[in-house]
């Protein structure tokens, strides 16, 4: 089942205190950015968070489950609304303690 947009944006709204949150559509599902990094995967109208260290002494004893069939397992957190804030402290954690992404390469042109 795709993820509905409606879904996203809620979840994209919570965070906003964060910087720049966006969304990019991906077969039907979402990958979640914060500040240029992917912190999260919205799949099944599930959010689907990146596992670090931080985010998992911040969240305890987090729910893994695979975003979909093959992938690794992330934590689970079905509806991040009825904890906003400590939702939004597990996506802070998460996006500090991922790496930059990699810097795009250029396009060869032809000459």
């Amino acid at each position: 089942m795709a993820s509905e947009q409606a879904m996203v944006d809620k979840v994209a709204e919570l965070l906003v205190s964060l910087g720049t949150v966006s969304a990019r559509k991906m077969f039907g599902e979402y990958a979640l950015y914060v500040e240029r990094k992917l912190v999260a995967l919205i799949c099944d109208n599930k959010v689907f968070v990146k596992p670090t260290e931080g985010g998992r002494a911040a969240v305890g004893s987090p729910v893994l489950a695979p975003p979909y069939p093959g992938a690794k397992p992330s934590f689970l957190i079905e509806t991040p609304w009825e904890r906003p804030d400590a939702f939004v402290d597990l996506i802070r954690i998460t996006a500090r303690e991922l790496p930059e992404p990699a810097p795009k390469k250029q396009k060869r042109t032809s000459a």
